[in-house]
């Protein structure tokens, strides 16, 4: 058989028919390209999981305070707070699956430098809190031990604090002035981006735990209180083990009565983006099998086009098989036909899917990734579904007698 010829007489026989062919199509065009558009965002959701699981840290656990109760009515959350520095220092110490401990505690000042200000977040905590959350400096130094320990009047910019008060000029060895404070600043972190709130992490003025507490809050040296404990657990050790050793030493510490409720909280931060991310694959795998139902239905239009096809050009089989060509001739034809249908429709709907997927992120502000497998899988469904509902219309046209079909009018 002569492939070439057979493809060119398919493509005169819908070329003949143009309107409907173009309408044949249009189910899978948009079946494509909603299958493309789909997976593009659902990618792009997961994407953006994993980056705000980056952000913040992996294997990452916060232990926050509980509520405080007067007169027999509980308060809202984390006001109240019974942690100090040593109970970070004894869950880095006594509990072998931790990797690191940082205590924190945090408040809003404005922040001053030269002719510019800025409301910012004001964090007090050490240099295992850059290890917690695997963020890096990308100019400057760490805190030193005499800085920790001596209140000392330094700190770390964020990305976003920097630029608002300094511009383009090197913040490294300049002065800001925090509720009155001057601080030298001795570095700036690397970008972090938005959090799982779409809160700017970059937005921050990092110091030393003491200098926090004596400069900031003004707590007196002898109140070694704090707000937040992160914890980093080791790679490859059991989050839920960890999370269990860390709440037991605690009721310890915080001397909580057996079967008493805890006054804190432990949240494992990795475990609840690890559920934001399995629920974003499967909404991308239900909109995709939505989307693909749009394919199933193009392929039945292709199969009831190409059974009109076959009752209209009966003579035309009879008189191929009256000279000459065989049944698989006959099958093979038809079956070029349906194929062609489908991957001329799955071209144009990987246009339209890229063109949706390009506006639904400029235009909706939605991460999405346009991938190449996600392009392949829908045309290759598409050419499989002009097989599938291809194959029993060519079947039954390669079946017609040739005697028969010549006599049909």
């Amino acid at each position: 058989m002569n492939w070439f010829a057979a493809f060119r007489t398919a493509w005169r026989a819908l070329a003949a028919n143009t309107l409907r062919s173009i309408l044949t199509m249009l189910g899978i065009i948009i079946g494509v390209a909603a299958v493309i558009t789909m997976i593009a965002v659902g990618s792009g959701a997961t994407e953006r999981v994993q980056e705000q699981m980056k952000g913040l840290g992996s294997n990452v656990m916060l232990v926050l305070p509980g509520s405080l109760s007067a007169a027999g009515v509980r308060q809202a959350a984390q006001t109240r707070s019974r942690f100090t520095e040593e109970d970070a220092e004894a869950i880095a110490i006594e509990i072998p699956e931790v990797q690191a401990s940082a205590p924190s505690s945090r408040t809003t000042a404005q922040a001053v430098a030269q002719n510019a200000n800025w409301n910012t977040n004001i964090f007090g905590t050490t240099n295992d809190y850059l290890e917690v959350r695997d963020w890096s400096l990308e100019s400057g130094r760490l805190f030193e031990a005499a800085e920790q320990s001596g209140s000392a009047k330094v700190a770390w910019l964020g990305q976003t604090v920097a630029r608002e008060l300094f511009g383009e000029e090197d913040p490294i060895d300049q002065v800001i002035r925090v509720r009155g404070t001057p601080f030298t600043v001795i570095g700036v972190l690397a970008r972090k981006g938005q959090n799982s709130m779409g809160q700017d992490q970059d937005d921050v003025v990092i110091m030393p735990m003491s200098t926090f507490r004596n400069r900031i809050w003004n707590a007196g040296g002898n109140v070694r209180r704090i707000w937040t404990i992160h914890v980093k657990v080791r790679e490859g050790q059991s989050m839920k083990l960890a999370e269990e050793s860390v709440r037991e030493l605690l009721r310890q510490r915080l001397k909580v009565p057996p079967g008493g409720d805890d006054t804190f909280s432990v949240r494992n931060l990795s475990e609840i983006l690890a559920a934001q991310e399995e629920a974003s694959r499967i909404m991308t795998l239900l909109l995709a099998a939505v989307a693909g139902i749009s394919l199933v239905i193009g392929g039945i239009g292709i199969m009831n086009i190409m059974l009109v096809s076959v009752t209209e050009r009966t003579r035309e089989i009879g008189l191929r098989m009256a000279v000459g060509a065989r049944p698989q001739d006959i099958l093979a034809q038809f079956l070029i036909e349906a194929v062609t249908l489908s991957l001329f429709g799955g071209a144009l709907g990987v246009l339209l899917g890229g063109l949706a997927t390009w506006g639904v992120g400029v235009l909706a502000g939605w991460n999405v990734n346009m991938s190449l497998g996600a392009i392949v899988l829908a045309v290759g469904f598409s050419a499989l579904v002009g097989v599938f509902f291809g194959f029993y219309p060519a079947r039954r046209a390669s079946r017609l007698l040739p005697i028969q079909a010549l006599r049909y009018e």
